[in-house]
């Protein structure tokens, strides 16, 4: 019986994207990405492999999008929420590369004050 068949949850990261996409449009879409898949970078921080791999697929696409964003505030707001995401799942490693990538010192300040373990 197909009425009862389980449909596998699709995710907003996992959508086509039509390109040329605008900057705005691209920041608009990782802002919805990073905040759906907050409740899945949490999960990973506590191990939870299903969410890990659903964090790990958001943060992926949201990188790839932002590496095309043009203007370098809307870029860099971008990235600082990444970074948010990636220190919500406990994953260090990428938060500091994503950091260093931020070059408008008053984002750069922001990060630094939501995350201070970033400078370590």
């Amino acid at each position: 019986m197909q009425w009862f068949a389980r449909k596998t949850r699709k995710d907003i990261w996992d959508e086509a994207i039509a390109w040329p996409l605008g900057d705005i449009e691209a920041a608009a879409r990782i802002r919805a990405i990073c905040d759906a898949a907050a409740q899945s970078a949490a999960g990973s921080a506590r191990n939870d492999k299903s969410e890990s791999a659903r964090y790990e697929r958001a943060a992926k696409v949201a990188m790839e999008i932002a590496m095309k964003i043009s203007d370098s505030l809307m870029r860099d707001d971008a990235v600082h929420r990444i970074v948010d995401l990636c220190m919500t799942a406990n994953d260090l490693k990428t938060a500091q590369i994503l950091f260093r990538a931020i070059h408008a010192s008053w984002i750069r300040e922001e990060a630094q004050r939501d995350h201070p373990t970033l400078l370590q």
